[in-house]
């Protein structure tokens, strides 16, 4: 239906935008930036990064109010991904080695449109929109970012900046692994068994207000400190990690029909157990060897090693009668679309910890990279008048 309405949007508006912005404006801004991967030593504020401008005729500049942090950006600032992330901005290996710097991190933005493509009849400038940014495109710890219309959405009306900015990166994830790899959603998803594994971060949060708006039965594991949160989210059983091995705790209640598994590591061992036998049940993990594999590999040999891993999975535990699969962050507008819908209605609310100001951004790194979270930290770039 939200695809349908885009697509009526488009083709009502007229062809014509105006580029007074790209015309008139000047060719910096201010950003924090990586020169060079590593910890937190690396991230530098500039008043001169190059501000970014309309290459393609479906590309919209946002200017951002707020960001936040997600663990991908920890990740990238240490060098993770840079393989792929390289074959994905020059895929025929034109540029140097390093062309990528200097880097801004960021994956969310919550902000206003500035200007848009000619082809580009969906948004218009001085647009409210919000936006999960692809990881191998400049991102959101800057004034300005670009991006392709198809990734970007109204936010939702409900929300202040900075508190739409804590949720399109992990709603895309979330809607990527449950929906588009798990087969769940709101026209099936009614008295369905999910568990989340992990439930207190930035795609746990968000997975249990999705799938309970849609009538899921949901299990959460967390710690015990988290559990208030957890519940009050809609979380009907909650599992607490610390109070005993929590593959036991599991094992006493009915099997799942779909496992989300933000935890990795050793849980495989045992998780694929907890699902109904011959039912179609799936277990979906975010925590993959795909981007280590072709860091260390490289890009072909990394697919390779790869795709005979999952290949290997898939088969062994499908001879059990579960499916097992990969989940990965999808950048969707439509997606964004059906998201702000939801919280609209107050079925999905942000989950924001701790805000911090963009002459704090370090800080805002070293709260993100101590783990345990309970929900998202985020970047107020620039103040909203209208908040």
């Amino acid at each position: 239906m939200l695809m349908c309405r885009r697509w009526l949007v488009c083709s009502l508006r007229g062809q014509y935008r105006s580029l007074s912005f790209s015309a008139s404006r000047r060719s910096v801004m201010p950003a924090w930036v990586i020169d060079k991967y590593g910890k937190n030593e690396v991230l530098r504020f500039t008043k001169n990064a190059a501000l970014p401008i309309i290459h393609y005729p479906n590309e919209v500049i946002v200017k951002v109010h707020a960001a936040a942090l997600n663990p991908i950006d920890i990740s990238m600032r240490g060098g993770y991904g840079a393989a792929t992330m390289a074959m994905k901005r020059d895929p025929l290996n034109i540029n140097q080695s390093g062309s990528e710097f200097p880097l801004i991190l960021g994956r969310d933005v919550s902000g206003e449109i500035m200007e848009c493509g000619l082809d580009v009849n969906y948004f218009k400038e001085g647009d409210q929109v919000w936006a999960a940014i692809p990881p191998w495109k400049q991102g959101s710890l800057a004034e300005f970012v670009v991006l392709s219309a198809n990734e970007v959405s109204h936010k939702p009306k409900s929300l202040r900046h900075v508190e739409a900015a804590s949720i399109p990166y992990v709603a895309a994830t979330a809607w990527s692994a449950i929906v588009n790899t798990g087969g769940l959603n709101k026209d099936n998803g009614s008295k369905k068994r999910v568990l989340i594994l992990g439930g207190s971060g930035g795609v746990g949060t968000l997975a249990i207000q999705m799938v309970k708006a849609w009538g899921a039965h949901v299990t959460v594991t967390c710690s015990q400190n988290a559990e208030r949160l957890v519940r009050d989210l809609g979380a009907d059983d909650v599992v607490d990690y610390t109070a005993g091995p929590v593959e036991k705790q599991l094992q006493t209640l009915q099997k799942f029909d779909l496992i989300l598994d933000n935890i990795g590591g050793e849980i495989e061992k045992w998780a694929l157990d907890l699902l109904k036998p011959w039912n179609g049940a799936k277990y979906i993990t975010l925590v993959t060897p795909f981007l280590h594999n072709t860091d260390q590999l490289g890009l072909a040999d990394g697919m390779m090693q790869s795709g005979v891993t999952i290949g290997c999975k898939v088969l062994k535990h499908l001879r059990k009668g579960v499916h097992y699969r990969w989940g990965f962050f999808a950048p969707s507008g439509p997606t964004l679309d059906e998201i702000s819908e939801m919280v609209d209605a107050g079925k999905v609310r942000p989950v924001v910890e701790e805000i911090f100001s963009f002459a704090q951004v370090p800080q805002a790194f070293q709260k993100a990279e101590q783990g345990h979270a309970r929900g998202k930290t985020v970047v107020s770039i620039t103040e909203d008048q209208k908040e």
